[in-house]
């Protein structure tokens, strides 16, 4: 451990958002009761963080990664290597890795992208293709592996393969399932053309696969949708990030429940710690996760923790759900102030990105951002949310800000010049 104090992020994934009608115009953390986030809002240093720049949304995996110091137009090669990675598929040089939805198709048309965010299942219907694909596709290994919900990794292996392909996923329902294309810039590139090609027939087997598996054939007659396709996106080639403990000279943990978060934490050589009971979803154990967090800072400088379910909430549109998922975040966060030693621990609570009910995506908003303990200069902040944050005295700083905020508070920054 460094002498300086521990530093401790931890995220309500997709938690900012924008005044809801439904709410009075309030937002859903403005909304709810979480006196936890208030107590943390209240001692400590508040504002907003636009993670690239103003307006620009960004992804799970480009959120965290300018979090933790990593600047995305550098170094991000797509969102596929980060959940192969996650779900333990080593991406190697001159793969193609994709990011999946199972996904719910109705006469070619795509009824729900994640297939009613299916939860069981997908290790029966990945394991069926993975038997399909046994021998490859056009000379090109196929490896495919479910993730956390509706999430899947898919990986493409072999010569003359290019990233450079368009989605498969139209990122909306009521429309029919697109075919894959070489991007704009690769239209007569041969191996762009060899990619898309490939990854149109696996979408056009694995739906004849899927279609009548026996999974399905259960969940339809549960009433429940089937997952008959699988539809990839964010194709993409291993990146090239230095170690976070080269980077900032600390010892480092990552506590999160996806797999394309996971994979990040994976390629930055953090410890990557998996907490039973941490689903992803609504049913989450969010104190699990909390005492993970207390337990990872004792023997580590640097913890990062993302819960995810304020960010299905988002998706879905439901302000309610998206309110109990912050009231989430809220028990872990109590429990944290309960039982981390806040004179040597410096903890920040924010988002990775805002994902609004009313947009049901992620969006560029400035995330609502608070730092708490250790070296921390409480301003005049009364409560967690949008509005109030207006008035903190962090204002407004970017994503890749954030380390050496946190670096400032706990001691560990070096400083610059004699």
């Amino acid at each position: 451990m460094h002498n300086s104090a521990a530093q401790v992020i931890l995220l309500g994934d997709g938690m900012g958002g924008r005044p809801v009608p439904a709410l009075d115009g309030q937002t859903c953390l403005e909304a709810g009761d979480y006196p936890a986030l208030d107590e943390v809002a209240k001692g400590g240093e508040c504002g907003y963080m636009d993670p690239i720049r103003p307006g620009q949304g960004v992804g799970s995996d480009t959120g965290h990664m300018v979090i933790l110091g990593y600047d995305p137009v550098e170094y991000y090669t797509g969102r596929g290597p980060f959940e192969a990675k996650g779900v333990g598929i080593d991406v190697q040089p001159g793969d193609v890795a994709f990011r999946c939805n199972f996904t719910t198709i109705e006469n070619g048309v795509i009824k729900d992208r994640r297939a009613g965010r299916i939860a069981e299942g997908t290790d029966q219907l990945a394991a069926a293709a993975g038997e399909a694909f046994s021998d490859g596709i056009d000379g090109v290994e196929v490896i495919f592996k479910e993730s956390v919900a509706h999430r899947a990794a898919l990986v493409l292996r072999g010569e003359g393969l290019d990233p450079r392909v368009t989605d498969v996923d139209p990122h909306e329902a009521g429309v029919e399932v697109p075919q894959c294309r070489p991007t704009a810039e690769a239209s007569n590139d041969p191996a762009a053309q060899k990619t898309a090609a490939i990854i149109n027939k696996f979408v056009q087997r694995a739906q004849e696969i899927f279609d009548n598996h026996q999974v399905n054939q259960q969940r339809r007659a549960e009433g429940l949708l089937p997952a008959n396709i699988v539809i990839p996106r964010g194709a993409g080639t291993a990146p090239h990030l230095t170690p976070f403990s080269e980077q900032y000279g600390l010892s480092s943990a990552m506590i999160v429940e996806v797999d394309i978060v996971r994979g990040l934490g994976l390629y930055l050589g953090m410890d990557v710690i998996d907490v039973p009971g941490a689903t992803g979803g609504m049913d989450t154990d969010e104190m699990a996760i909390a005492q993970a967090v207390v337990e990872a800072a004792a023997s580590h400088d640097f913890v990062l923790c993302n819960i995810k379910a304020p960010d299905v909430g988002g998706h879905d549109g439901n302000a309610e759900q998206k309110m109990a998922a912050i009231a989430k975040v809220d028990h872990a966060v109590g429990h944290l102030l309960n039982a981390l030693d806040w004179d040597s621990t410096v903890l920040m609570v924010s988002a990775d990105h805002c994902t609004p009910v009313t947009a049901m995506d992620h969006t560029g908003d400035a995330i609502p951002v608070a730092f708490y303990g250790h070296g921390v200069r409480p301003d005049a902040v009364e409560s967690f949310g949008e509005r109030p944050f207006a008035t903190g005295s962090v204002q407004r700083v970017r994503g890749l800000d954030i380390m050496s905020i946190m670096g400032n508070y706990a001691g560990s920054l070096p400083k610059f010049g004699a």
